[in-house]
Parts: structure tokens; C-alpha cells; sequence
């Protein structure tokens, strides 16, 4: 059994090689795994935790690819199904010249849509303590359904929600059911980190840079232990029953920022299930999200979110470099 398990998406993501150009104008692109709570998975693992991943791709070429690599990695994929009759995800990711991207996917439908619950292991969701998950797969059915009944089953089991949205509005049918189904299951959430983006989104312009327009969407989740901001280069800030603040991250050259916030999550997360306490201890919360701020950091120095994610010894290194 995994500590960790991960549930939703796992697709490859095609990444030009030249920044700054549309998805017409790029002259090649970099094939690289990902999916959000893929991601994580293997972010956990690359960092010395045990994760496993629940998602479904396709029986194809790129299917076993994807779960070939997050074998190598070490996550557990016994809760991977295949569909032979759909394809694996595809998403078209073009660089903007600040790291900053663009979406096309190619899903309609893909296989990552249509999980049934019946395909889910139960035993894989009862035996986590952490269950993480976004939003991509609230979109549509059967996968709606099948993201209910294994948050449902875990949240019984005692697991720990973790919710990032994740919000890619080129999938959905408009912004308006973005919100509505994101913010479906919030109330169940014991922790979500949000973009400072999707805080803007999520509250229908509201500036995300003020408290009270963040306590808004923090009241709305009434079981929740731990609300994170993400700012990207300038760090997060966090929301606890009993404290809050703001945690810088640290200076990088930025290639690329996908999988950034992923690699973010999958650093607390590793921190979380090795001390449940830093949700009620400040300083400990703080040290684990500067771990987290860190491995973020790294992310965003190569092409593409899996090839990227860091290793313990570089998220230190680049800690203690800057501590220096």
C-alpha cells in the first residue's frame, strides 16, 4: 500500500523546444509525460516518499509509455486501467517567453474520461493516508462519478484530502461550469492550494492579492486544515485555523513552468505524511513549504513537468545555496 495516492489524469504533454512561439510557428516539439496528479505521484517518489497513481489511459503506444515511466520512477500503478477502445491523452503546451503557457489538448474523449468506478482499487483508496486529486476529472462522465466514489471512499477510510483544481478552462464547456463543478466538491477538501490565477477566477475577478477576498473562498470549505496561494516566483502564502502567512521562494532561471505547482505539492505532501502536526505547528508548516517553494523552483528550470521534478539533494542545495 501507498501513503500517497494520486488520482485523475496522466497524458503526454508536447512542449516546443523554441519559447515564445505559437503551437503553428514552433519547429519541434519535446515529448514529455504528465497529467497533474500524475505528476505528484511521481514527485513524491522522486523525493524518497511512495505514492501510487489511479487513472486510466490507453491501450496504445503512448499509454505504456506513461506507465512504463512512472514504473521507473517508483510510483505504484496497480490502480492504472487501460481502454482499448480510446486513446491516451494528448495536450499542446506552447512557451510563452516568461515560462508562462498555453493549452490544446487533444481528449474528446480520451481515455482518462472515461474510468468507471468499477475499475477503481478500493483497497489502493483505503489503504492511503493522504488521497490527492484535482478538477480535470469532474468535467464529464463516467470519470465524475468515478472521482466522487473514490473521494467518498477515501474520506471514509480516514485519508486526507488533498485538492489542487488544477484549472485548464480550455476543457471545459465554459467558465461557468469550471466554477461550479471545481467548487462542487470543495467543502470535502482538508487541503487545497490554488493559484493566485484560479483565486481570481474562482471568485469571479476578486483581487487575489487580498485577504478577505481569500478568506472567501477559505470559509466555503468548513472541515479545511491547510489553504495555500501559490504566487509563482514569489512564493506562497498559507491558511490555517490558527495562522497564516507568507513563504518566499527561491530565485531560478525559468525554462518552463509546467508541472511547477505539481512539484510544489508533491514537496509538502512527502513533508505532511511524515509529521500530520506541521498542520497546526507554524514553524514546522513553514520549513516543510519552503521545502516545497524549492522544489518548484527547480521544476520551472527545464522543458516539461516529469523530466523536471526534482531529487532531495538538489531541493537542499538550492535551500541551503540561498540560505548562504
Amino acid at each position: 500500500m501507498a501513503p500517497i495516492v494520486t488520482f485523475g489524469e496522466l497524458l503526454v504533454d508536447f512542449v516546443p523546444t523554441v519559447a515564445g512561439l505559437s503551437l503553428s510557428d514552433a519547429p519541434a516539439f519535446k515529448k514529455a509525460p504528465g497529467g497533474a496528479p500524475a505528476n505528484v505521484a511521481v514527485g513524491v517518489c522522486r523525493l524518497g516518499g511512495i505514492a501510487a497513481f489511479i487513472g486510466k489511459v490507453g491501450k496504445d503506444e503512448f499509454g505504456q509509455m506513461l506507465v512504463d515511466v512512472l514504473k521507473e520512477e517508483g510510483v505504484n500503478v496497480r490502480g492504472v486501467r487501460f481502454d482499448p477502445n480510446a486513446r491516451t491523452a494528448l495536450a499542446f503546451v506552447t512557451l510563452r517567453t516568461d515560462g508562462e503557457r498555453e493549452f490544446m489538448f487533444y481528449r474528446n474523449p480520451s481515455a482518462d474520461m472515461l474510468m468507471v468506478q468499477a475499475e477503481l482499487d478500493m483497497d489502493l483508496i483505503r489503504g492511503a493516508r493522504i488521497f490527492h486529486f484535482g478538477s480535470i476529472s469532474l468535467i464529464s462522465e463516467p470519470s465524475r462519478s468515478t472521482h466522487l466514489a473514490a473521494l467518498k471512499l477515501a474520506k471514509e477510510s480516514g485519508a486526507l484530502l488533498s485538492y489542487d483544481p488544477n484549472l485548464r478552462l480550455p476543457l471545459w464547456p465554459s467558465p461557468e461550469a469550471a466554477r461550479d463543478r471545481i467548487m462542487s466538491i470543495w467543502r470535502e477538501a482538508d487541503i487545497i492550494k490554488v493559484s493566485d490565477e484560479e483565486v481570481k477566477f474562482l471568485t469571479n475577478g476578486g483581487d487575489e492579492k487580498l485577504d478577505e477576498v481569500i478568506m472567501s473562498l477559505y470559509h466555503q470549505a468548513p472541515n479545511l486544515k491547510l489553504f495555500l496561494v501559490t504566487d509563482g516566483p514569489d512564493g506562497c502564502r498559507y491558511y490555517t485555523p490558527d495562522f497564516k502567512g507568507q513563504v518566499e521562494s527561491y530565485p531560478v532561471e525559468t525554462v518552463d513552468t509546467t508541472g511547477a505547482g505539481d512539484a510544489f505539492v508533491a514537496g509538502l505532501l512527502n513533508k505532511l505524511v511524515q509529521d500530520k502536526s506541521l498542520l497546526t505547528d507554524e514553524a514546522a508548516l513553514r520549513s516543510a513549504l519552503q521545502f516545497a517553494c524549492a522544489c518548484g523552483a527547480i521544476t520551472t528550470t527545464g522543458r516539461g513537468a516529469i523530466p523536471s521534478l526534482p531529487v532531495v539533494d538538489d531541493v537542499l542545495k538550492l535551500i541551503n545555496n540561498v540560505a548562504v
